[in-house]
């Protein structure tokens, strides 16, 4: 192994280390018929637990939910393939099926083959809290932020005591602040709209765009409820069909929410070409 530069030594690793968690799935797939038939009593074990940790050192709360899941998805039979065959680990199984509906299990199903852990997660997350402020699901990239009741304006001492101070004046500081509101979105939107017809000569979306980007959204990512720095910009109308950095269509994400706007139009696109097939 020594002649082995560093970068043909972290190949191998993750190549031998990918290989192990394809396997470890699979073994872990085959638990449920495994029990039902009690194969490990034939083969000379005392317990599912015993034969799992032999054969593939998986602990015993490990194989309690893998038999949980089997028996949570009887009425989703895609999820239920899932975990039989191994296409998905149960880690995330195990976040899908708080979530999952007999109606909705081909949608997890997708995204949780689709999806890394983390984007998989946030999605997760995503559709519970739309869940329970009754939003609609379908709109997973929204450029509007969703703002908790619970949380404060944080103002500068000297920008509360000047306030204040108009206030004591009689000067109404609530129309003042809507005033100042409207008259920054009446300057974003012409900005935008300006921007909009600027042509894109690469790729890459010019500093007058970032800016007014960063302008509009901040710094964080323009989903709602979502608290993390924005990290790409995306593009909601794509960029090699529409061939433009036009701002009403870019919206900052963070990697996570990027990783899903691109799952599901990844999926829209398919749907589309399938039409285009079906028209012709």
């Amino acid at each position: 192994m020594q002649y082995l530069t560093d970068k043909e030594l972290y190949q191998l690793c993750k190549k031998y280390g990918e290989n192990a968690l394809h396997w470890r799935r699979k073994f872990t797939g085959l638990l449920p018929e495994v029990n039902r038939r009690r194969l490990y009593e034939k083969k000379g074990f005392t317990s599912i637990f015993e034969f799992a940790k032999k054969l593939c050192g998986l602990s015993e709360e490990q194989v309690r939910r893998v038999l949980n899941l089997e028996e949570r998805f009887k009425d989703k039979p895609q999820l239920h393939r899932a975990l039989i065959h191994g296409k998905v680990s149960v880690n995330k199984l195990a976040r899908v099926v708080s979530v999952a509906t007999p109606e909705s299990e081909t949608f997890w199903a997708e995204k949780a083959i689709q999806l890394p852990n983390r984007a998989l997660e946030t999605l997760i997350r995503d559709i519970k809290i739309e869940d329970k402020d009754g939003l609609n699901k379908t709109k997973i990239v929204q450029k509007s932020v969703h703002v908790h009741r619970s949380e404060e304006l944080k103002l500068a001492p000297d920008v509360t005591e000047e306030l204040l101070v108009m206030q004591h004046k009689g000067i109404d500081v609530n129309q003042l602040l809507r005033e100042f509101l409207e008259k920054r979105k009446l300057e974003i939107a012409q900005e935008k709209e300006a921007l909009s017809v600027m042509p894109a000569k690469s790729r890459y979306i010019p500093v007058k765009i970032r800016r007014h980007l960063e302008k509009e959204h901040g710094g964080l990512c323009s989903i709602k409820s979502c608290r993390r720095p924005a990290q790409v910009i995306h593009h909601t109308q794509r960029f090699a069909l529409s061939g433009n950095h036009n701002p009403k269509y870019l919206a900052p994400l963070c990697c996570e929410h990027h990783t899903i706007a691109h799952a599901i139009d990844a999926k829209v696109q398919v749907k589309r070409n399938l039409c285009r097939v079906e028209d012709e």
